[in-house]
Parts: structure tokens; sequence; C-alpha cells
């Protein structure tokens, strides 16, 4: 039994092991099949996606669908509007894909409102709202793609899909279409990103190419905005355009966003803008979309918040700012290529010169056929060649009579007669002949001369004939397509100066803990989820940290705030003992750069040094402190004042001056000094409209904590504001100085209710609030505003017979205030007011304070004031440009010495 068992486990071995090697064979071969068929299949399919339906033709500038929603709108023009689902089903004639492609290719063409006149609800670029369905709107083709895009005679033509139509191979496109238009795509292994770029720049670009002048493109948006183009590298791959919405401020609380970046949506907008304020990024009270035509989205911001500082974090946080990265790939005789948007102007412009010479030479062809026949109609009429055919009774007697009837009178022709010619001669109706005008045939044949004759001149001078032709479409068709786009430079915001305080910084100073979520703790500051904290300890060392929920810093902190990189305005004080029974220091640094989450030791880096004083300055204030030493021994001197102005800003590494070599026993604050640095100089950089102090644009002046800044716009409206880096401002400002306090504004200005023209002269006198200082009719209108003591102004009447006045503005009006309607200039119509050089004036000077420089170095040796053996070192304080102060603190000290027998005290305090 066992061995039939085992006889029947063989035999199904065997068939098992046969079985599998079919199996093994039979996978073998399909494995092959499907290789087979990716290496064929899957490349015919990859081709066919490039070629057919994502990338664009360079020639015309159009995908297949698009082309044949074009073909098909030609076919069926009668100058009325077709409902496109008429259109999208004739053009399924030709483009063997569903409807609702062809459709949505065809709406986002019209869109573009170049091609396509549109009648319906189209969908809105702006909000992104789809069109209506198909068979509610309506299109034909514009005036400018009859003219532009098609003419059957110089098309070349193919058969559609099923071989039932001819379609073009091409549409003979005399204009740069793919760039005006734009196209985007993604195929297989391949995309396309090509920018639209303005109608009448093309045109301009094109012109400038044709006279072999340089010229230069960049996009332009039908959505309009703010772009920086300093980085398009032609369009080419590697390229990046920065694009910004259009946002202004309407007053404290409210600002408005009245153009949006391409590629967004004010629904996409706006979800963003909400998003980042979920986040805690931005702060906003509500918002208001009010977009119909125009775009209107209201930002209405809550209390006590920045406009300016919200404008950058819109552009940090939100679609408010985009990157757009061009990728121009076309396809060139059936082959994908990638160029840049300069060599696709110059491809198409010499393809239009080619196409109106083409369109030139063709109709030189029928101009010269129509006069050859009008030649010979002529001729067969005038010399009656028609009479001999009247004996003639087959066809070939006729044509044969009429040919030597001819023979005597074609020597003048230019080509040889046809049997065709003389075919159509027979056609030609008796009525015809009995009313035959010689008068008027040689008219006729003249006119045609005169056009055979303009043709070849232009076929001559083709050059200027095709700059002819782009000049004409430009007038006819460049109105109302300006640029919409405004070219700017951007400068890059710092996400981490811009962030909303969305979080709440807490320290354990005892633990030495900080976080946010430590909310049992002290509260320190508002802060933001991206923000560096710095945290200095009470042994002297120091440490920047990313904030986070609870993070340990090291026990006894005496110092936590928010750390601003490259920030030289913000000093800090300190004293402190260094080692366990070591001499005392005190110094003056700040903080610009670190490696985060290091130790940095303040302190000489002995182990037991001890912090005894410590402040932070955020624009370099110099307290005075006092000093309480131990009652030690035989001191005599416990206790005096030391001001922090008298030393210099140095790096966080230096030692600093020698304070004394006894033991303190306390420092105590006795009052608050005003700010050791030089004043800041401030330059406006025009380009980018922002304030800097990198040197910049146009130098504005050093301006002290206290300095402020005046800005006046053309609508009339003043203000004298602190400067601040994150500023922005209007687009009608007319001046931005240096306010001087006491120094008058003076306006002319013409007032809308009194229609009458006004001098005003008047000082701000509330600083950090924006006043109108003409009236607030709507015809009111600034006319010239100046800033200088003495101005003079010339008045132009509209009157021939009254001469030019000049005005001087100190002596026609007294300074008032802002809001005092000012004195009549004249009653007279003005023509124009001229603002003329200033009179001469000398200002005041101000008095000269000394300042203290801030001295970058990290390491950097005490310094004795002069040699004297009897000073120690450890009881010198530096006191830099200060001289007088050397010698009267060097004579006090020599003075001590000599008073004092105890040799253990000689400390300059």
């Amino acid at each position: 039994m066992s061995e039939e068992i085992n006889e029947n486990e063989e035999v199904n071995n065997q068939n098992n092991q046969s079985e599998n090697l079919e199996n093994q064979n039979d996978n073998v071969e399909t494995i092959t099949k499907v290789t087979g068929m990716y290496k064929e299949w899957f490349l015919d399919y990859a081709s066919y996606v490039i070629l057919e339906r994502a990338v664009p033709a360079l020639l015309d500038g159009l995908k297949p669908v698009q082309r044949r929603i074009m073909h098909s709108m030609k076919d069926l023009d009668d100058g009325r509007y077709n409902k496109v689902a008429n259109i999208v089903g004739h053009t399924m004639q030709y483009h063997p894909h569903g409807d609702a492609s062809i459709a949505d290719a065809m709406v986002q063409i019209g869109q573009k409102e170049l091609l396509i006149d549109m009648q319906g609800n189209w969908g809105n670029i702006l909000t992104g709202d789809r069109a209506a369905a198909s068979r509610y709107i309506e299109a034909r083709l514009s005036k400018f793609a009859l003219e532009v895009v098609f003419n059957p005679k110089t098309t070349k033509w193919q058969a559609s899909y099923d071989g039932r139509k001819r379609e073009p191979v091409n549409l003979p496109v005399k204009f740069p279409l793919l760039l005006a238009q734009g196209a985007e795509g993604i195929a297989v292994g391949l995309s396309t990103k090509i920018l639209p770029h303005n109608f009448n720049e093309l045109i301009d670009a094109s012109i400038k190419y044709l006279k072999a002048r340089s010229f230069k493109i960049v996009p332009d948006f039908l959505t309009g905005g703010i772009a920086d183009f300093s980085n398009y590298n032609d369009g080419k791959r590697g390229g990046k355009v920065r694009v910004r919405a259009k946002i202004s401020q309407i007053d404290k609380k409210t600002l408005v966003i009245t153009e949006i970046p391409f590629g967004t949506t004010t629904q996409s907008l706006i979800d963003s803008i909400l998003k980042a304020n979920d986040k805690g990024k931005i702060k906003i009270k509500r918002i208001e979309d009010n977009t119909a035509a125009n775009v209107e989205i209201l930002v209405h911001l809550p209390p006590n918040v920045s406009p300016d500082k919200t404008i950058d974090a819109l552009y940090a946080f939100t679609n408010c700012e985009n990157s757009i990265s061009p990728l121009c790939c076309i396809i060139e005789d059936n082959k994908p290529i990638f160029v840049g948007v300069t060599q696709m102007l110059k491809h198409s412009t010499d393809h239009t010169v080619e196409l109106l010479k083409l369109e030139l030479e063709i109709q030189l062809n029928e101009l010269e056929e129509q006069w050859h026949f009008a030649s010979l109609e002529r001729i067969f009429i005038e010399n009656r060649i028609y009479r001999d055919i009247e004996e003639e009774e087959t066809w070939e007697g006729v044509i044969k009579a009429i040919d030597e009837g001819l023979k005597p009178h074609i020597k003048h022709l230019k080509r040889a007669v046809t049997e065709e010619d003389i075919v159509r001669l027979t056609e030609i109706r008796i009525k015809k002949i009995s009313k035959f005008d010689i008068d008027k045939a040689k008219q006729h044949i003249e006119s045609l001369e005169e056009k055979i004759e303009g043709v070849k001149h232009h076929l001559a001078n083709l050059i200027d004939y095709a700059i002819d032709y782009f000049k004409n479409l430009k007038d006819k068709y460049g109105k109302g397509k300006e640029r919409k786009t405004e070219i700017r430079i951007f400068d890059d915001i710092v996400a981490s100066k811009v962030a909303m305080n969305n979080a709440k910084l807490y320290v354990n100073r005892a633990e030495g803990f900080i976080g946010t979520s430590l909310r049992k703790d002290e509260f320190v500051c508002d802060c933001s989820d991206i923000d560096d904290i710095i945290t200095f300890r009470k042994d002297g060392t120091m440490m920047v940290t990313k904030i986070d929920a609870k993070t340990f810093v090291g026990k006894d902190i005496i110092h936590v705030a928010v750390f601003k990189k490259k920030d030289k305005r913000t000093v800090y004080n300190m004293m402190y003992r260094d080692g366990k029974s070591g001499p005392s220091y005190m110094k003056r640094f700040n903080v610009t750069s670190v490696t985060r989450d290091k130790e940095y030791d303040l302190a000489n880096g002995k182990k037991g040094s001890i912090v005894h004083y410590f402040s932070a300055n955020p624009n370099g204030e110099a307290e005075v402190v006092t000093i309480n030493l131990r009652a030690v021994g035989s001191i005599k001197k416990l206790k005096w004042d030391i001001d922090f102005a008298d030393l210099a800003v140095k790096g966080r590494a230096v030692r600093g001056n020698t304070i004394t070599k006894f033991a303190i026993k306390k420092v105590e604050f006795k009052e608050a000094g005003v700010s050791t640095l030089k004043p800041r100089k401030i330059w406006f950089d025009d380009a980018v409209q922002r304030l800097n102090v990198d040197e910049r644009g146009e130098l504005l002046g050093e301006f002290k904590a206290e300095d402020k800044l005046l800005i006046i716009t053309q609508s009339g409206k003043a203000k004298a504001v602190k400067p601040d880096l994150a500023m922005h401002f209007e687009d009608d400002m007319i001046v931005l100085e240096k306010w001087i306090p006491k120094k008058p504004i003076s306006a002319i200005y013409y007032d809308g209710e009194k229609e009458r023209y006004y001098i005003k002269r008047f000082v701000i006198e509330t600083t950090e609030k924006e006043e109108v200082f003409i009236s607030e009719h709507p015809k009111s209108q600034l006319e010239i505003v100046a800033t200088d003591y003495r101005p003079v102004a010339e008045v132009v009447y509209s009157k021939r017979s009254l001469e030019n006045e000049e005005v001087n503005l100190e002596e026609f009006i007294a300074v008032k205030g802002i809001k005092a309607l000012g004195n009549q200039l004249t009653t007279e119509k003005i023509k124009q007011v001229n603002l003329l050089e200033s009179l001469p004036y000398d200002e005041p000077e101000d008095e000269k304070i000394e300042e203290v420089e801030v001295i970058d170095e990290e390491v950097v040796e005490d310094k004795l004031p002069l040699d004297i053996p009897t000073i120690e070192k450890s009881s010198t304080l530096e006191l830099p440009n200060k001289e007088d102060k050397k010698a009267a603190l060097l004579k006090k000290a020599i003075k001590k010495k000599k008073d004092n027998s105890d040799d253990s005290q000689q400390s300059l305090f």
C-alpha cells in the first residue's frame, strides 16, 4: 500500500513539475510581450500626448484642439454669434475627443480676450467662477482673428483623423500669438509653461527686431498685480517670476487688495489669508469680498495691528505673493524643443515676414492674371476677333480661329496665350461685348498696373512692409491692451520679522525653562512660533534657541527676549565678577549673529563668575548706576556712580573695563540715559519703494530715535511718522524727507467748492497722524507743495494779455494752522502753476552732540589712558573720545593717591 502511494506521489510530482515548466514558459512569453508593448506602444502614446495634446506648435502657437476650434469657427463664420455647443459639435469632426475637453479649451481661449468675441457668461478669471453650459453661451471670431489667423491660400492642409475632412497642419498666424496668449500643458516626460505677454509690447519688439535693434520682453497678466522679472531668464528653464497682489492701505484698520497675482483667484487668495490667520501668522478681524468687474477685497484689521507689517505678512504667508517657474517648450518640425521667449519672438516675426511675402506673391500672380485676361479681352473685343468664329463649325476650329486672330496683337503680353485663356474668351457674353467701353477697359488695365507696381514695391521693400503691417495691427487693435502688470523689483521679506505674535513666551528663571506652555510661570512677551529666543544667565552665559513649548536653557535666567539677527541697535550693558574672587568688569556689547543652541561665556570663562548688573537697551541707551562695595578692611569709599555712556560699544567677547578689584555688594540703577549710538542713516530705494540702511537709493538723512519722516501725497495728505524699514508708501507720494518741526510747508491748491486757487503755509503739530491740508471736495486738487523756507512760484494765466507772475509764498501769507483755508491767490483763471528756485535761507546750525560708534570686535585688550606706575591696570576705565574727562579723572586719581596712605586702595573709584 505504501509503495502505491509513493508511486502516485512520484507521478504527481512529475506532473506538477511539467505544469510548472509550462507555466514558467508561458510567463516568460507574456513578460516578453509586455516588454515589447511597453517599448513600442508607450513611446507611441508619449509621442501622441506631446505632439497632439499638451504642447503648442511654434508656427501658430496653438495646440491641436485650439487649432481645430479656430478652424471650425471659421467654417461656421457668417458674422453672427454661434452657440458654443454648435461649435463644439462641429469641432468633433476634426478632434477625436469628447465635447467637454473641447468646450473647456474654447472657454480658455475666450478668457484670454484676443481671438474670440464672447457673449454670455464665460466665467471670471478673477473669481474663478466657471462659464455657463455651452448651450447657453455664444461666440464668434474676433476681427483680429479674422485678419491675422486665417488665409486659405497660404494654409497647408491634411486629412482629418477619419479622412472625411481637411484640416490645417498649422494656421498661417501673422502675429506672435503664443507669447500673447501663453500656454501651459503637462505631457509624458515633459511639460510647458509659457507666460502671457503684452500685446503692444510684442508688436514693438517685433518692429525693433525687424529694424535690427535689441529688445526685451517680459510677461503681462490679465489679472494685473505686481511682478519682479529680474530672474525671468528669458522664459527658459531655471527662471523665476515673483508675482504679488496690489495691496494698499485705506486707513489704519483697513487694507484693500485691488489686483491679484497670476495663477490665483479671489477665492483661493481669501482662503490662504484665512488659513494664515487661523495659524496665527497674521491677525485680521474679517474679510469682505466686493469683487465684480474689478477686484476689491477689504481686509479689516483688529486694533493695535500695524498695517505695514500686515502687508508684508500677507506677502510672506499667503498667496498674495507667488513664485512662477516658466518653461518654454514648443513643437518644431514634430519635435519638442526648449527655447527662450526672445528666440520665439524672432522666429514668429520671421515666419510673419515669410507669410506676408507669400501673400504678396500670390496677390501679384492674381493681379498679373487679371491684367493678362483684361488685355486679352480688350484685344478680343476691340479688334472684333469674335467675328472670325462665325464661319467655324467645330470647336477646334473656333479655338484655332481665335488663336490666329490674337497673334498679331499679343506681343506686349507677359506670357503666352493658353487654350484656357481662349476658352475664357469664348465665354464672354454678347451683352458685355455690345456694351464694351474702351476707355473703361483702359482705366481698368491701368489700375491693375498700378496695383502690380505697388505689390512689387512691397516685395522689394519687404521689411518696411512688415513693419507697417505690425504698426497697423497696433493702431487697430492695441487700444485697451495696455500693460496691466506693474514691473517692480521686490525686496526679500524675512518671515521672522513680519510674522504676527501668535504665541506667548513664559520663563521659569530659577529652574531655567522657557517656552509657550509654561502658563503658570512668568509671562515675558508675545512672540511668533518661528522666533528665536535669546537668554542670559547669572553666571554670565548666553544662548539663542528656537522657541518651543518647553526648553531648558540653564538655571538663574536674568534676561530673556526675542532675538533679532543682525541687530546693532540693541545694546547690552553688563557688570560681572571674574571668577570667585577676581576683579569686576563692565562692558557694553551687541549680539548680531550666533550659532543656535550654543552656549557663549560673556565673562572670562572662569568658574564662579557672577553678573552684578545687566540691562538690554533697544536703542543703545546708557544708564547711570551706583556701585556699592562690601565693607571689608579699611576701604574708605564704598559707594560711587558710573555712567555707561563712558564706554564704547564693542563685541560680546571683550573682557571689558575694570571697575574695582574689591568685592561688590550690589549695583543699583540710578537714572536712565539717552542713546549713545550714532544717528542711523536711512535711504529710500525708489525701485522697491522701501526704506533701507544698505545705501540703496536716495539718502534721506541721519535719524536719531526722536527724528521723523515727512510724507506728503498728491491727494493733499501730510504726516510726520517715525521711520520704519517695513513702511509702505502710497503711489501718489510726492514728498519724502526728514521732518524738521519748525520748517513750514507751503502749498498752492485749487478749492473745488469755491473754484478758486489758494495759498497756505503751515507746520505739522500732531505727529503719527495723517491729516488732509486741502479741502475735501472731489474737485479739489493740489497744484504744488514746497518744503523750503522761502519758496517762489510762477503763476501762468489763461489770458494771453496777462503776464506771468512770480509769487513769494513767504511774503504772501504767514504760517497758520494745517486746517486753515489760506489766502486766495487770484480771481483770474490760471493755466498752470510752476515752482521756481527758492530764495536763499541760512538754516540755524544744530548743536553737535558727541556720539558713540558701535565697534564690532571680538577681543579688545584694556587700555590705560596714560602710563602711570602708581595706578593699577585693574583700576582703569576706558573713556573713548573724551580727552577732557580722561584728564580730569587722572588728576582725581593722582590726588587720591597722595591723600590716602593705604596702598591697598588704589582704584579710580
